[in-house]
């Protein structure tokens, strides 16, 4: 069983920002949900399912050996009485890297559970330019 309670999406969310930071795999996973039904996309990557495979995914990301430092804007949540849906841009920056980087769009889903809020997804992927980028010529979608 794990030892955090989170008693709120929030808190959740904040540890979930803080592990990535740190590297830090156990608190990582501490945030996450014990469930086979929990999902993983990381930007460009595929989807991975499960508690073996999500905490697989996220160690060869910290093996990796980067400091990730992030800044969230733009946060956009809808909050339940068992389930939260967050929308966030993440703003991504690497220790030892001058250039900045393009956001990415993340959507962070939480339950609360028998040992409160926990992550049952994260899905990330790259934002496209903003209107106000060199790129004037971007294609629009319509959906």
């Amino acid at each position: 069983m794990k030892s955090t309670i989170f008693t709120t999406p929030q808190d959740a969310e904040a540890a979930f920002y803080e592990a990535l930071e740190k590297a830090d795999l156990e608190a990582m996973m501490a945030v996450w949900a014990d469930d086979e039904d929990i999902v993983c996309v990381h930007p460009g990557g595929a989807r991975v399912a499960g508690v073996a495979q999500v905490r697989e995914s996220w160690r060869q990301i910290f093996a990796g050996g980067q400091t990730l430092r992030f800044r969230l804007q733009h946060q956009q949540s809808l909050n339940g009485m068992t389930l939260a849906v967050h929308s966030v841009y993440e703003h991504i920056s690497i220790a030892g890297e001058a250039r900045a980087r393009n956001p990415m769009i993340a959507t962070n889903i939480y339950m609360r559970t028998a040992d409160g809020w926990r992550m049952v997804v994260h899905h990330a992927s790259a934002a496209p330019p903003s209107p106000d980028s060199e790129n004037k010529r971007a294609p629009k979608t319509l959906h």
